[in-house]
């Protein structure tokens, strides 16, 4: 099994954004993988070990990353992790629009042929939330949106995902190959299923930590490199940003005496009642 894992390089979200000149300002700013790209990257690893016999590799993770050159220090951060090989396609975050995002994944898909194309639901730096929709869609492939959990048929040629919704949980059992994204729940203990790793198995709730080993062998992996003209792609832009400001600061709050006068205040002064 092959699976085709998206790891965006973004900020630390962790660290506080700044605003310089309508834009964010960069300056200082650690950069890490997008954390859902991550959760990923975990499920993909999942789908393709035997956990509990030493996480026996039954499979290939192929990690992609569309970014500056220093994205190559994500991609390693997947290999480390596990992932056998990685692919960098050379972009600027500044001028990459969800649109131009897609259609490079979409040119990759079809270089690598993987199983499986599994990504983050959204990065923390655009929040867009509409690349995987959109290369489901120019591949014509069947996908499901915000998994939750991952259960690998037993002839491994088809995928049965349990999708949040508003009302709680959608299962959809998707041929392969075709395209999933992953939320917050599918790093969950038991999120994953291979029918290879035992069902009594736990995996430690998040991604995991890249061991020593796993740092050193690393080094060694493949990252390939494949240019955007190669690959076919017009990176034409369809949205541009003009500028980006901050909300206005809130008024500070009052206290009131009583029940009845937060009342008034809320009919008359906050017209919420």
């Amino acid at each position: 099994m092959k699976v085709l894992v998206t790891a965006k390089r973004v900020p630390d979200p962790e660290q506080k954004v700044k605003l310089k000149g309508g834009a964010v300002d960069l300056t200082g700013m650690n950069f890490v993988v997008n954390p859902f790209d991550e959760y990923a990257v975990e499920a993909a690893l999942r789908l393709t070990e035997k956990a509990d016999a030493g996480s026996k590799r039954l499979g290939e993770v192929v990690v992609l990353s569309i970014g500056p050159t220093e994205a190559t220090q994500q991609i390693r951060s997947c290999l480390a992790m596990g992932a056998e090989r990685g692919i960098h396609v050379p972009g600027n975050d500044d001028t990459l629009d969800s649109e131009q995002v897609a259609r490079i994944i979409a040119a990759v898909y079809n270089k690598e042929k993987p199983d499986l194309l599994l990504m983050g639901k959204q990065t923390v730096d655009g929040d867009n939330n509409q690349a995987t929709q959109l290369v489901a869609g120019y591949l014509n492939l069947p996908q499901a949106c915000f998994a939750a959990t991952l259960e690998l048929a037993q002839d491994k040629k088809s995928l049965t995902v349990g999708r949040e919704i508003d009302g709680g949980v959608e299962i959809k059992k998707l041929p392969f190959p075709c395209v999933v994204s992953v939320d917050l729940r599918i790093v969950l203990p038991k999120a994953v299923k291979n029918h290879e790793t035992a069902a009594t198995h736990e995996y430690a709730e998040g991604p995991r930590y890249a061991s020593l080993k796993g740092i050193m062998q690393a080094k060694k992996k493949k990252i390939d490199t494949m240019d955007v003209s190669a690959l076919g792609v017009s990176l034409a832009p369809r949205v541009k940003i003009g500028a980006l400001e901050s909300p206005p600061e809130r008024k500070a709050g009052i206290k009131v005496e009583s029940v009845d006068e937060l009342v008034e205040k809320l009919k008359t002064e906050a017209k919420v009642l």
